[in-house]
C-alpha cells in the first residue's frame, strides 16, 4: 500500500526574488509592470537620499530621505544592504523584508548590481535575475532619450553600466528586456519564479 504522505511534498517556501541589472535595462518598467498585474508579491521600496524624478511618488517608487536620516538608518542597523550609486545613497530596508518573508509572501527587490552582490553574500538562496538589453547600443540609446542626467552623470552610468554587464556570472538567470516587448520580458520572469516554486529541494531565505 502506498502512504498517502508520499504526496504531501509540496509545500512553497517564500522566495527572495532580485532582479538586477545596468542603468537602462528597464528594471523599474518591469517592477511597475508586475505590479500592474497585481502580483501576489511584495515588493520592496528602497531607501534612497536621490531627488525623485518627476513621475516617481515617495513611498511608492522609493521612500526618498535626506542624508541625515539615511544616516541614522545606517547607525541603527536598519538596513540589509546600502551602497553609494552615483552620488547618492540606496538602501535596503531589512524591516520590510523579513516581515514580508515571515507573511509567507515572496518577495521582490529591484537593486543595483553592487547590491546584488551584497544581497546574494547574506542570503545565498536568493533567486538572482540579470536583467539587460538586447545590445549594448540599446542600452546607450535609453540612458541617452530618459534626459535625466547631465552629460557628465551619463557618461558615469554608461561606463558603470558597461562594467556591470561583465559580471552577469554572478547570477542565476539572464533575462533579456527586448525593445517594446515588456510584457514578455514579465513573462519570462514569472516563469522562472514559477519554476523556481517546484524545486524537489526548494531555496530556503534566510536573512
Amino acid at each position: 500500500m502506498i502512504d498517502a504522505n508520499i504526496y504531501n511534498i509540496f509545500h512553497p517556501e517564500p522566495l527572495l526574488i532580485v532582479i538586477s541589472g545596468p542603468s537602462g535595462a528597464g528594471k523599474d518598467a518591469v517592477i511597475q509592470k508586475m505590479k500592474e498585474r497585481e502580483l501576489p508579491f511584495h515588493f520592496v521600496i528602497t531607501a534612497t537620499t536621490r531627488r525623485p524624478r518627476p513621475e516617481e511618488t515617495h513611498g511608492v517608487d522609493y521612500f526618498f530621505i535626506t542624508h541625515d536620516d539615511f544616516a541614522e538608518m545606517i547607525e541603527q542597523g536598519e538596513l540589509l544592504e546600502y551602497a553609494i550609486v552615483y552620488n547618492d545613497y540606496k538602501g535596503i530596508p531589512k524591516k520590510q523584508v523579513r516581515e514580508a518573508l515571515a507573511s509567507g509572501k515572496d518577495v521582490v527587490m529591484r537593486i543595483d548590481v553592487q547590491g546584488a552582490s551584497t544581497i546574494r553574500g547574506l542570503c545565498p538562496d536568493a533567486v538572482m535575475i540579470f536583467l539587460t538589453t538586447e545590445s549594448e547600443e540599446e542600452m546607450v540609446n535609453r540612458l541617452t532619450v530618459r534626459r535625466s542626467e547631465t552629460p557628465e552623470g551619463l557618461k558615469l552610468r554608461i561606463a558603470t553600466a558597461r562594467q556591470e554587464l561583465k559580471r552577469v556570472d554572478e547570477f542565476d538567470y539572464v533575462v533579456i528586456n527586448y525593445d517594446q516587448k515588456l510584457e514578455e520580458t514579465v513573462d519570462t520572469i514569472m516563469a522562472i519564479i514559477h519554476a523556481e516554486h517546484h524545486r524537489v529541494h526548494p531555496r530556503k531565505v534566510t536573512l
